[in-house]
């Protein structure tokens, strides 16, 4: 019994890979499935190979994208997402246009997550303390009707600001208040 026409050129195929070097053998999967890869795993590169060339083989592109390069997803993107992507990963670039398109993902500029009428050159500064100190201060700002913990930590910087003698930058907490 002699093995059909495709499994031959399966063999075939597959021990051309198998004399690949991982550097050619990365090289051939860029060129065969269209996007790189730093995998190693020869197994693995051998099979997707084997896989994009049998679908090219029966003519059937897995998807509408999958025929399009990297460039062509980025500009795919622009158009349909409103911002460029740097994302070299053409699975990533093909699954956020779908998710663009069905809505569920915000398209058109970034914009920032700041507040209305916040300054763009904003400061996050961290406080660490104790959950029980927390507990005692949260009780002394709402016992005298400050708004929210934030406008307390700036009445009291600015207070001990002025305490230390340094007016001008007391003068800052005053201004926001």
């Amino acid at each position: 019994m002699y093995p059909a026409p495709d499994e031959v050129m399966h063999m075939a195929t597959k021990d051309k890979l198998d004399a690949l070097r991982l550097p050619e053998l990365q090289a051939r999967f860029k060129e065969v499935v269209g996007e790189a890869t730093k995998s190693p795993n020869r197994k693995f590169l051998i099979r997707r190979i084997e896989e994009a060339l049998s679908k090219k083989a029966e003519g059937k592109p897995r998807g509408r994208f999958k025929e399009l390069s990297v460039e062509e997803l980025r500009a795919k993107y622009v158009e349909v997402v409103g911002r460029p992507s740097g994302s070299s990963s053409k699975p990533y670039l093909v699954w956020k246009i779908r998710e663009a398109e069905k809505g569920h993902v915000p398209v058109g500029p970034r914009t920032s997550r700041r507040r209305e009428g916040e300054p763009t050159d904003m400061r996050i500064l961290p406080l660490r303390l104790e959950a029980g100190v927390v507990d005692k201060m949260d009780e002394a700002w709402r016992e005298r009707d400050i708004p929210n913990r934030m406008e307390f930590f700036r009445r009291a910087l600015g207070h001990y600001l002025k305490h230390l003698g340094a007016t001008d930058a007391a003068r800052a907490f005053e201004q926001e208040a």
